[in-house]
Parts: structure tokens; sequence; C-alpha cells
């Protein structure tokens, strides 16, 4: 069903970090010229025992406008339960650094809870082609949370399909690309493609599907700063940079021979499920952004704006 108007009152957001921060400098603005109110759900950590960082985010959500709640994620699913409960609306911006299972205790706490609308962490791939059994068990727990929102009624639920975030093209450690050392890697083949938003598009975008009228509801709703392929991406790299690069396709069959040998490597189970290709990209023309005219930054503006 799709509401006609989005009840402001009573939103909480799960989570300050790089993705969280992003939507609360979009969210928070809108929601205070409405005068109505704002939380954030952190780890207590960041206000009993604050790293500088945690000190510098702190101070920006204060100056936001922002109530800070501190609360482990870890918590029972009665506690969470408990807490979600004081509000309308859940944007969940917490990643999966809580560990396996915590985004399925985190949903069951929200329906529990009887939240009118929630969004979960499902920022990223398209969990509905992948399915299951992958090799990748987060995918499969993201799959799970799909099909847990779909069996009921009471919870609205709206999910944002964002692909990867940009920058992680660039992660040293992913090894797709490595500007310091001058390679470029495609995943499966130079043809495969890859659908990338840069964190502060999807926070601006989320905002935008938030505070959408009429208020969108029980989709998924897909957005992208850009869908390449590696080919692409090896182009626009080498462009930019004015370098030549030391290119080498990874096909499937060597990335999953590479994960057998490493089951435990995290980044290794992650190039395997890129190579894959199918689920990871979708039509930039056929998004949101797109239809509604909303700019986004592509990866050649990104990698400029990065270097310079």
């Amino acid at each position: 069903m799709n509401g006609t108007n989005v009840d402001l009152r009573d939103m909480l957001v799960l989570g300050a970090g790089q993705l969280g921060m992003a939507v609360l400098r979009a969210l928070a603005p809108r929601l205070r010229a409405a005068k109505m109110p704002l939380t954030v759900l952190v780890a207590p950590g960041m206000l009993d025992k604050p790293s500088q960082q945690d000190v510098a985010t702190v101070a920006e959500l204060r100056q936001l406008g922002v109530e800070i709640l501190g609360i482990d994620l870890n918590s029972d699913e009665r506690a969470l339960t408990d807490v979600f409960r004081r509000f309308r609306t859940v944007v969940n911006c917490t990643g999966f650094v809580a560990g396996p299972g915590t985004q399925m205790r985190i949903t069951r706490a929200v329906l529990a809870a009887d939240v009118e609308r929630y969004f979960p962490w499902q920022f990223g791939v398209d969990y509905d082609i992948v399915g299951r059994g992958s090799g990748q068990p987060v995918f499969d727990e993201q799959y799970e949370v799909r099909e847990l929102l779909r069996s009921q009624s009471d919870t609205e639920w709206v999910i944002v399909s964002t692909g990867m975030f940009t920058s992680f093209l660039f992660e040293p450690a992913f090894d797709v690309v490595n500007l310091d050392r001058g390679t470029i890697h495609g995943l499966g083949s130079w043809d495969t493609k890859v659908t990338v938003t840069t964190p502060e598009d999807v926070g601006k975008l989320t905002t935008e599907i938030l505070l959408a009228e009429p208020r969108i509801a029980n989709r998924v709703v897909y957005v992208a700063g850009d869908t390449i392929s590696y080919g692409r991406l090896a182009e626009v790299v080498e462009r930019v940079t004015g370098r030549a690069f030391q290119k080498a396709e990874w096909t499937l069959d060597k990335l999953r021979a590479d994960l057998a040998a490493k089951p435990g490597d995290l980044m290794a189970r992650y190039r395997a499920a890129f190579a894959l290709g199918d689920g990871m990209w979708w039509e930039k023309s056929n998004t949101y952004n797109e239809r509604e005219g909303l700019k986004t930054l592509n990866v050649e503006e990104y990698l400029r704006a990065r270097l310079s």
C-alpha cells in the first residue's frame, strides 16, 4: 500500500558510522525545519569512552540537533523491542559490525515493537536475485530479512538498493583498483558490471525516499551513482590519472579457488560475490534518482574529486 502522507514524528536512525552520518546530515535539517525530533542510536562506548573521532561525531550530531541514545545493539531482542516501541519510523544504518544474526534480530525487534515504518540495512546489492546459498553468509541473512518483512503486513518497509559504496572500488584490500600499486583487476570478466553509489548520495536519496509524497511503502527502490563494467572502470581510471595501469582479469574460477584456499578471508568472499554480475548491478536509467532528476556522483566524478 502507498499511504498519502509521511508521519515525521518520532524517527530513529540506527548507527552513526559512514552511512548513518550521511543520512543524518541530509535528514536532520529537513526535520528541524518541520520542528520534528530526530534520534540516533549509537554504541554506549561512543558516549562513555569516546575516541577522538567519537568526540567529533557527537559534537556534529549535537550541532545537527539530533538526540543521541546510547544502546548496545547486541542487547537481547526484548530490550531492543522496548527501545524501538518509542518510535514510529526506524532507519537502520548499522552495517554488519555487530556480527552475524544482528540484522535478523533487529528486524524481529522492530516488528515486535509495532514500528509503523522500517528501512532495513539493505543498502547494497539485489538480494532477491542473489538469493540464498550464494556462499556469502551475510547475503543469506539479508535475503532472510526480506522474507521476514514480506511475511507480515503490520509494519511498512522500504528497501533502498544502492550497490557497492563507490569508494570500495578503490579500497586496497578489495584489490579492484589499487592506485598506489598501479593495478586494476576485472572481477569475473572485463564485461562484468557493478552498481556503485557514494555514501553522501545514499544519505540524500534515502532522505528523499523517506519523505516522498505520496508515501513509498513495501517496495524495493533502486538508486545508483553509476553502473559500470570493470573494463570501463579501467578506462576511466587510466584517463583520469593519466597513467597506464597493470591490468588482469580475475575469472570466477580463480576467485572461487582463492576463496576455497582462504574461506575466512572476507575480501576473497566479496571478490567472488562481485564477480557474479547477477544481482550486483541495475541500469542507472531505471533508478529513483534518474526518474526524479536527482544528481548523483558517477565513478569518474568521484575519482576526480578524490584526486583533487
